[in-house]
């Protein structure tokens, strides 16, 4: 929910969400599909009628009747009744269908009480490839959280200079840099620090850079600093320390995500920062809290 808050705007409620922000699937660990709608109508006919219009080039072509869960907009669809309506569009398309491989895929959907057709892009699992890294750590984010996370703290890249200053082994790193954003790392622990770079090496992303040292040492500007902060469980840092991290990163960053297992509003609002939005994640008993801070 706050991914989709933080790159769409919006909470998404049910399973869909309409927006003129269009973003690539395979970024999110949550987005499965994402129609860019052509055509528009009150009824389904509406929509066959233009079907036809499509130049396809002699490419295959597959079309899908997809799911709305709420329950407003009456558009889930018995497994009979979506066969019935794909195949009712899918005769006025001027070529040949193709269910396994298309070389196009179209869907249609109801929603805000229309019915939309448009190009179907599926999103790629790319998060998954990035779970085999040659060096893990215990207490690391999942590949698929950071990956989340990484969306939350920039979700529009361009032009952004974002930093992990307590980037462990580089999985936020990783994930950053497999979007194409522009990120660095700066780690206390040495032999994280060469963890972070082998990861980053294995992946192919070798030209992130990893510096050695203390965050409140940061001289640089960035737009955008994710913290995820030393856990208790194996660095004892006192409240002035943390304080001390957060106030370094006003001076460097003005926008910082912040992951902790700890409550740490009164820190956060001493530090000069304002907590805008916020979440929970949990694994077992172990529940880390994501904060937004501007």
């Amino acid at each position: 929910m706050l991914e989709m808050r933080s790159l769409f705007g919006i909470d998404c409620r049910f399973n869909m969400l309409r927006s003129p922000v269009e973003v690539e699937p395979s970024r999110s660990p949550f987005i499965k599909m994402r129609i860019k709608v052509m055509f528009e109508g009150t009824t389904l006919l509406e929509i066959t009628e233009q079907v036809g219009g499509i130049e396809l080039n002699e490419a295959t072509f597959k079309v899908m009747a997809i799911d709305n869960d709420d329950p407003e907009e009456n558009g889930k669809f018995e497994y009979e009744e979506k066969r019935l309506m794909e195949r009712e569009v899918g005769l006025r398309f001027r070529g040949r269908a193709e269910m396994r491989k298309p070389d196009r895929e179209y869907g249609f959907t109801r929603v805000g009480g229309r019915w939309c057709f448009g190009e179907l892009v599926k999103g790629e699992a790319i998060w998954l490839k990035n779970n085999e890294k040659p060096r893990k750590y215990s207490t690391a984010l999942s590949t698929r959280v950071a990956r989340a996370i990484v969306n939350i703290a920039v979700p529009n890249i361009v032009g952004v200079q974002a930093i992990d200053p307590c980037c462990g082994i580089g999985t936020v790193l990783v994930e950053a840099a497999s979007m194409g954003i522009d990120i660095a790392g700066r780690e206390i622990n040495p032999l994280a620090a060469v963890g972070a770079r082998e990861n980053l090496a294995f992946f192919g992303y070798s030209s992130v850079k990893v510096t050695l040292g203390d965050m409140r040492e940061i001289t640089e500007k960035y737009d955008v600093a994710i913290i995820d902060m030393p856990y208790n469980l194996c660095s004892v840092l006192s409240s002035d320390e943390k304080l001390e991290m957060l106030q370094s990163a006003c001076r460097f960053a003005t926008k910082i995500v912040v992951i902790t297992i700890e409550t740490m509003d009164s820190i956060i609002e001493q530090s000069g920062f304002e907590i805008k939005d916020r979440c929970t994640v949990s694994k077992g008993k172990f529940v880390r809290n994501i904060l937004v801070c501007n």
